[in-house]
């Protein structure tokens, strides 16, 4: 659980984080598109904004290109299926209204649930 609560904090400090590079916005219908960059000027992060709340599907990467999360926000509230990359095992956190519903880990050998809340 120690190492789940670290991802988490992890992808919200690159979320939060201040980029060298200007973010490109682009308007796409009703729903903004924004991509960030790593100050090496590869993406960071692409995602979307309504009504100046992340909203739809949002991924992030290392500067090396490797993709490190992906989930989706429904009015600014992290909702659903979010996957989180460390080395080579994979995490799934299933969110409802932002609240961890459970956590699943994945690797090459096995799955196993690490948390479940009722």
């Amino acid at each position: 659980m120690k190492n789940i609560m670290i991802a988490l904090l992890m992808f919200t400090f690159t979320l939060s984080a201040q980029e060298s590079i200007k973010p490109q916005f682009t308007k796409e219908g009703n729903l903004t598109k924004v991509v960030y960059f790593h100050d090496s000027g590869a993406i960071a992060q692409t995602g979307f904004f309504k009504d100046k709340k992340r909203h739809g599907n949002w991924v992030s990467y290392k500067a090396s290109g490797k993709k490190t999360a992906m989930g989706s926000y429904l009015s600014g509230k992290k909702n659903g299926q979010w996957f989180f990359w460390q080395g080579d095992d994979l995490m799934e956190v299933i969110y409802d209204n932002n609240k961890i519903v459970n956590v699943l880990e994945w690797n090459s050998s096995d799955k196993k649930l690490i948390a479940k809340n009722d």
